[in-house]
């Protein structure tokens, strides 16, 4: 017995075959990358990579050191009414896009830390001041303060006292 389709039929016969073809393709290339998985070396590099690389030395976005100038220039008030200047500047790795983006987000918070721990000292320590003493301990205040990095040097651009007596 032949059986003729209407053309109301011929349409889900077409879909199903498609969709019946597609899925066997699917199959086919899941069974094929599952074989491929297995018998392929643990250590061999990947086939492909998908956007920004993960990370390799030859990553030029790690090389790009800059300086973070969000601190600034900050004029603190000290223990004996004189004003103390100080420019506090540091590296970090601009391809670092979280720790660039929590640095930035902390800046008020680094201005902070660094004018309590000045403003707290008596002004004769200040005029005779450790400044690789105090580089360290704001700099661990700010590590401390921060999340998904870590600074590792410190630097002050300018540190002067203005004398409020003159």
């Amino acid at each position: 017995m032949i059986r003729l389709f209407a053309d109301s039929e011929k349409l889900p016969r077409v879909l199903y075959i498609v969709l019946l073809s597609l899925s066997g393709v699917l199959i086919l290339l899941l069974i094929t990358g599952t074989v491929y998985g297995l018998v392929r070396s643990p250590n061999a590099a990947p086939l492909f990579t998908l956007g920004k690389s993960g990370g390799t030395a030859a990553d030029p976005l790690l090389d790009d050191i800059r300086v973070f100038p969000g601190v600034g220039r900050l004029r603190i008030p000290i223990a004996n009414s004189s004003i103390l200047i100080l420019s506090i500047a540091f590296p970090y790795q601009a391809g670092d896009i979280a720790f660039t983006e929590e640095l930035a987000g902390k800046t008020n918070e680094l201005k902070a830390i660094a004018a309590n721990y000045f403003s707290a000292l008596p002004a004769d320590k200040l005029i005779q001041i450790d400044e690789d003493a105090a580089k360290a301990e704001i700099l661990r205040r700010f590590n401390a303060a921060l999340r998904l990095g870590r600074i590792e040097a410190l630097y002050f651009n300018d540190m002067m006292i203005l004398d409020a007596g003159l």
